[in-house]
């Protein structure tokens, strides 16, 4: 860990909880050594639930004024969060799991001339590497292998791919390279020869990166716990707290959704980091907001390992439409999109039947094997929140990127962006918030944490080597406690089951902690009721939130195409 924990790396943390609002409480500057850090730590792995000393979800009493709240928070080392769901509930655990630069971005910029997408890419890459760099035993760079049909292809994608190479620069993963077709034949079986009148040339393969994306949003939130922040789920902002004489936003009020309890906690600075959401929040503080979002449905399935082998994933480069198709293994299973679409804006939302048909249309024409709706394991859709800045004069201005405002005094907004740029969209928006709130960081933003994970240690114990990996992958520097708790509490119980036992829910568990729902849907549907023994009354909700979810049971066959 870093030398010092500062105030605006708390920020970075909590800005990236998808459908979080985060309040930056204190106006004094938050430092701690590593032999302070060593102590937090310690107190986080003996108390076993990411919250601060002193921090009730449930406080009911309120100060008799705002200011006299204020005036005591003024003091307080530390940030709080407070997230309406699970963290990563939303779209950021509905990801395609990869950690990119944009290659999509990269040809736009070239030929439209596009500093701004150029830019982009610049800023993807550096990010992207400091992700891996930060928690490696959730992130690992991957090679992603792109077939060439012609000749002109393969220049095509071998000069686009070195100049992704040399836009990366010393942030460079590893350098992409031409395989034959033998030879990509030989690193990815499954991929065609001959199809659709074409015989394969050859494939350029690069590399950009994959994680799990939920997981790694946990190991955030508890970051910002083992730095002194106040880290909530399941707490949602229902209205905002104002000051009598300046209207200014100073604090929220916070519904507990387990018990329904209700409390005000006030701040300097309030961030709205909602995600999809964010537009509703801003309307909850100003009736009359201009719209910022324009939502995007990303549509994506898992299919069976055989699709792809362990350690090479396939880029579709243009399907019919234009769009590009991945195809990448991931824990276990073979994992495939996206999709780009209009969509409304909803908790819970569905992949459409013509959207999965679409990605098996897209990828059977580059492989050799028959590619049917009864191998889609799992099906589901996450929300993109394309962002329009507010004060642009037309929606012209919809980007990839992300845009931080403060539309009301007291209230700042991130969203847009992708997951491979949080942390600098964290920076950026706590860089807002202290100028907003007036307050004096002691330095920076750090961008490097100097451990992150046991580095693949095996936990020691009675368990074979796959469960050891799983636990060092999933849980880094927690996994010999993941495992301790397992082995006195729960012997029977795999591990991650026995951990949420005791710190999580059914929903939580085979959505995003044990990534479940997305890996196999209809396993998910029959591990629930053995889940709900452990976790008690949690069935009716665990099986409404499956039923969002595709796979081969539920399928709706239109032309029969691919039964």
């Amino acid at each position: 860990m870093a030398a010092s924990i500062r105030l605006r790396r708390l920020g970075a943390v909590a800005a990236v909880a998808g459908g979080a609002y985060f309040t930056v409480l204190s106006n004094s500057p938050i430092a701690a050594s590593d032999r302070g850090l060593t102590n937090v730590k310690q107190r986080i792995a003996d108390r076993a639930v990411a919250r601060c000393p002193g921090v009730r979800l449930d406080r009911r009493q309120s100060p008799r004024h705002p200011r006299d709240r204020r005036r005591r928070c003024a003091g307080c080392r530390h940030a709080r969060l407070v997230e309406r769901e699970d963290f990563a509930s939303g779209t950021s655990s509905r990801s395609i799991k990869l950690i990119h630069g944009g290659v999509r971005y990269l040809e736009k910029a070239v030929f439209n001339l596009d500093y701004g997408q150029l830019k982009l890419v610049f800023h993807a890459l550096e990010e992207r590497k400091q992700v891996i760099q930060n928690a490696p035993h959730l992130c690992n760079a991957l090679p992603c292998m792109t077939p060439c049909f012609s000749w002109f292809e393969a220049v095509y994608y071998w000069m686009g791919l070195k100049m992704y190479d040399l836009v990366a620069g010393r942030h460079l993963l590893h350098l992409s390279r031409y395989y034959s077709a033998q030879e990509s034949v030989e690193l990815f079986p499954t991929l065609a020869r001959k199809g659709n009148d074409r015989s394969l040339k050859g494939t350029v393969v690069y590399y950009d990166g994959q994680m799990n994306d939920s997981r790694l949003n946990v190991a955030l939130a508890c970051t910002a716990a083992l730095a002194g922040a106040a880290v909530v789920n399941h707490a949602e902002v229902i209205s905002f707290l104002r000051d009598d004489g300046t209207g200014r936003i100073i604090g929220a009020r916070i519904r507990n959704n387990l018990s329904g309890n209700e409390f005000d906690t006030y701040a300097n600075v309030v961030v709205n980091a909602a995600g999809p959401f964010c537009d509703s929040v801003r309307l909850m503080a100003d009736k009359e907001a201009k719209q910022m979002i324009c939502p995007s449905s990303g549509v994506h399935i898992v299919l069976p390992d055989y699709y792809s082998p362990e350690g090479m994933g396939l880029i579709v480069p243009k399907t019919k439409d234009g769009r590009v198709i991945f195809m990448l293994p991931w824990l276990g299973r073979t994992v495939d999109g996206t999709t780009d679409s209009n969509t409304s804006i909803t908790m819970l939302p569905e992949p459409h039947e013509d959207e999965i048909e679409f990605i098996l249309d897209a990828i059977s024409d580059y492989l050799n094997v028959k590619v049917r709706r009864t191998d889609v394991l799992s099906a589901w859709s996450g929300i993109r929140p394309l962002a329009v800045d507010p004060r642009a004069k037309s929606t012209e201005s919809i980007s990839r990127d992300h845009v931080v405002c403060e539309d009301l005094p007291g209230l700042v907004t991130i969203t847009g962006g992708k997951w491979s740029t949080y942390r600098s969209m964290a920076e950026d928006a706590v860089n807002v918030a202290i100028g907003s709130g007036k307050l004096s960081p002691a330095s920076k933003c750090y961008v490097r944490m100097k451990t992150t994970s046991n580095g693949g240690k095996v936990v020691p114990g009675a368990m074979d080597t796959a469960a050891a990996k799983h636990l060092s992958h999933a849980y880094g520097t927690f996994a010999e406690r993941v495992a301790a708790i397992a082995q006195v509490h729960f012997p029977r119980v795999p591990y991650p089951g026995a951990y949420c036992a005791r710190h999580e829910s059914a929903v939580d568990f085979i959505a995003r902690r044990s990534r479940l729902a997305f890996l196999d849907t209809d396993a998910a549907s029959r591990a629930v009721p053995r889940i709900i023994e452990i976790l008690a009354s949690e069935l009716r909700k665990a099986q409404e939130f499956l039923e969002t979810f595709k796979s081969s049971r539920n399928a709706q066959f239109h032309d029969g195409k691919h039964k």
